[in-house]
């Protein structure tokens, strides 16, 4: 569970082992994409499997190993099914015969902390009737629902995938629009994308093919073209775009070159706004200014890819970090959803990348801990603008919105 690579909604299914999480995910799927054994600890480290629900479309499921392992390796799966709970928008927590103490608490205390909602489903109802006084108690102390079940007789599975589409949150999987609410039917956006070494060979980066997709599906007109175009094309054309967006590294150039009065941003910065903590990256990213000889830095990539001396977040932040600030700073970088090797609160400042590759829910878990201890944080594109001096102009579309 250390990389991040699906936007899908991921749920993950939590209980003691031999619960029946593996038999409910072979059920929900319609297929054996789970190993089912009535030993108990078959399921040992967290594995994702692809599955389609009706009423959310494609999701990842996480199945996990029990919490009630036990032993030196036992207490370590159990570390790991934790960690997952970062990464997912819903979790299923598993019991039977009406167990529910310090095991279960436990988990339900991590879905609030990270803002996880919980749908309990008690299985094997076929041997042990839910009780009702568990029912009370668990509405009460957890306003969660409790869905009966057997995955022996799954006769009321219709209940159990209605129960969990409307216990997801829809910010899961209807995502919302990088543009909508910005433009207007038939407004013309003019994407600056560079290509240079960090440019994938014969097609575009991701946040540059979801700009172009968003802008399509607002019935609007996308113009794609490099940086050592954009003065020829606005010379030669009557055309003034709704706004420009070009990638962060051409920030100073492009700025030089499109008028003040075309509004101008960065693909990273429409992914801050659109899946990140963009109010903290607002209040973070001015405290870039006020970093000091040996400040650590933490730079988190949410993808994994080969390293050039043109990276964008290995070299060249860095580089321009200490030539804005005049400090000699130390930085890590952490890539993928990998655990942090330091504490959080050994780190001035958190840079991360604008996270084209994750969920939402697993970005806003992923910079929980720095917020939580008031560490400012920003993003590469924003991070960019204010060491380039555009940083102004690059939020000003979004300030009022």
């Amino acid at each position: 569970m250390e990389k991040g690579r699906e936007v899908k909604p991921h749920i993950g299914i939590f209980g003691r082992r031999n619960v029946g999480k593996s038999s409910i995910i072979n059920i929900i799927t319609g297929q054996e994409v789970a190993i089912v054994s009535s030993h108990p600890g078959t399921t040992t480290d967290p594995v994702k499997k692809s599955i389609e629900i009706f009423g959310i479309g494609p999701a990842i499921i996480i199945d996990t190993a029990g919490i009630d392992d036990y032993g030196d390796i036992g207490m370590q799966r159990v570390k790991k099914s934790k960690q997952v709970i970062k990464a997912i928008d819903l979790a299923l927590l598993v019991i039977t015969d009406n167990q529910f103490n310090h095991f279960e608490e436990s988990l339900m205390d991590e879905f609030y902390e990270h803002g996880v909602p919980c749908l309990i489903i008690h299985n094997k109802t076929d041997i042990s009737a839910l009780n009702p006084d568990l029912v009370h108690r668990i509405g009460q102390q957890y306003n969660s629902r409790i869905i009966e079940f057997s995955a022996k007789h799954p006769e009321n599975l219709d209940n159990l995938i209605d129960a969990i589409c409307k216990t997801m949150p829809e910010t899961a999987y209807r995502q919302k629009s990088l543009l909508g609410d910005f433009l207007h039917k038939s407004d013309i956006v003019l994407l600056i994308v560079p290509i240079d070494t960090e440019a994938p060979e014969g097609r575009l980066i991701l946040p540059q093919v979801q700009a172009i997709r968003d802008i399509l599906d607002n019935n609007c007109v996308a113009i794609v073209l490099k940086e050592n175009e954009v003065d020829n094309f606005l010379k030669n054309t009557a055309i003034k775009p709704r706004i420009a967006i070009c990638d962060s590294s051409v920030f100073e150039k492009v700025d030089a070159q499109v008028p003040g009065e075309i509004p101008l941003t960065g693909f990273s910065i429409l992914l801050a706004r659109y899946k990140g903590e963009f109010g903290h990256y607002l209040q973070g990213t001015p405290e870039i200014s006020r970093l000091k000889n040996n400040d650590r830095v933490l730079i988190l990539e949410s993808c994994t890819h080969h390293v050039s001396c043109d990276d964008i977040g290995r070299y060249k932040i860095p580089h321009w970090l200490e030539r804005f600030t005049g400090k000699k700073l130390v930085f890590d970088v952490v890539a993928g959803l990998n655990r942090l090797e330091r504490p959080i609160t050994d780190y001035s400042l958190v840079i991360q990348c604008g996270g084209c590759v994750i969920t939402r829910k697993q970005l806003v878990n992923r910079l929980k801990p720095a917020i939580d201890h008031g560490i400012p944080v920003t993003n590469y594109g924003m991070a960019i603008a204010f060491m380039q001096g555009v940083y102004d102009r690059a939020i000003a579309p979004f300030k009022t919105i």
